[in-house]
């Protein structure tokens, strides 16, 4: 199964802390990587005067996809994320936040996991990315590829 996971960073060595992530994801799974070109943007969801780099990675693995959010949590937690919400649920800034995008054409809805991303078409620091990597995946519920759901971002 092929993993679309975007990693972003807004604080500290913004690059060298999405780079250390991407280092132990593919230390993790013993695969390599496919990495997007880094982009800078504003915080979306809340205010913050610090901006974020993101980037995003396609990796391939056999693992089930609560496994790697189980994998993604612990690697976030050894960079020393803290959580990224603040005790009102608005979101703060942090030095390393890894979600998992999509995974094929996998959809999943449980308490703790939802993929694909349930605010990925609303993201361009999402979409800009993967489209570098995957313009067409197709997102299983919506039915367009991400290179048609970045465009319509673009329209709105």
């Amino acid at each position: 199964m092929i993993f679309h996971i975007n990693i972003g960073s807004n604080i500290g060595d913004k690059e060298q802390n999405i780079k250390s992530a991407i280092s132990a994801i593919e230390a993790a799974l013993g695969s390599k990587a496919y990495t997007s070109s880094f982009i800078e943007t504003e915080a979306w969801g809340f205010e913050s005067c610090n901006t974020f780099l993101n980037a995003a990675i396609a990796v391939e693995s056999g693992i089930s996809p609560h496994e790697m959010l189980a994998l993604l949590q612990g690697i976030e937690q050894s960079l020393g994320a803290t959580s990224h919400r603040n005790e009102d649920g608005s979101y703060k800034d942090r030095n390393i936040d890894i979600d998992i995008i999509a995974a094929d054409q996998l959809t999943v809805n449980t308490e703790d996991l939802t993929i694909p991303h349930p605010r990925m078409h609303l993201r361009e620091f999402v979409l800009k990315p993967m489209c570098e990597l995957a313009p067409y995946w197709i997102h299983p519920i919506l039915h367009k590829t991400a290179q048609e759901l970045l465009n319509e971002l673009g329209n709105n």
